[in-house]
């Protein structure tokens, strides 16, 4: 989102809005914008300022220090404040998760890359290989957003390039123990093959 557009203005709440007031807004205005029940041909860009607006008072909260747990607002001990999420992550890695995947994780869960994907349910999502999972984000998504798998429960793994070739990408394909696929794709084959015998090599 452009440092020009004030993320409070697109939620509707004032400029001193608590975390838990800007995602009530948010929620409110997914369930009414999201593409999948507007049914107006401008409400995917709609949502995409939406997101953008959310995610970008997410990582201010986070980069001052205030906890901030998967869409219910901000918490804290005795002054209000933690550790930032990840603290233990390179910026770089920091960044490239935004604070929605940084909520997600475990103590000290090492992140080896970050990169965007797409899934069936979701064009649009960011694909996070951890030392233990699979963790993803489905930007497009008003609710849910963020999915994980564990290495553990992974049954079967491969990665493959897209047909036709000369598109030069390539895709993940997982299959869990229970039977569940998930396919991520639109990734640069390198990357694919990397996911894939980090996962593989945990089975």
């Amino acid at each position: 989102m452009s440092s020009t557009v004030d993320p409070h203005a697109v939620l509707g709440v004032p400029a001193d809005a608590s975390l838990e007031e800007a995602t009530a807004a948010y929620r409110a205005l997914a369930k009414q914008h999201h593409p999948d029940v507007a049914g107006d041909p401008h409400s995917a860009d709609v949502m995409a300022r939406i997101n953008a607006a959310y995610d970008e008072l997410r990582a201010r909260a986070a980069d001052q220090g205030l906890a901030v747990d998967r869409g219910v607002g901000a918490t804290g001990g005795q002054d209000g404040r933690r550790p930032r999420r990840g603290a233990w992550l390179p910026d770089a890695i920091r960044r490239a998760m935004g604070p929605e995947l940084l909520a997600a994780l475990e103590q000290r869960e090492a992140v080896t890359l970050v990169v965007p994907t797409a899934t069936w349910a979701s064009p649009e999502a960011r694909l996070a290989l951890t030392d233990r999972r699979l963790l993803w984000l489905a930007d497009d998504q008003p609710t849910h957003r963020v999915r994980s798998l564990r290495f553990r429960d992974v049954e079967r793994v491969e990665s493959k390039l897209a047909w036709p070739r000369r598109r030069g990408t390539a895709s993940v394909r997982v299959r869990t123990r229970t039977g569940r696929r998930h396919d991520f794709g639109d990734l640069k084959p390198e990357i694919a093959l990397q996911i894939a015998r980090a996962v593989g090599g945990e089975l």
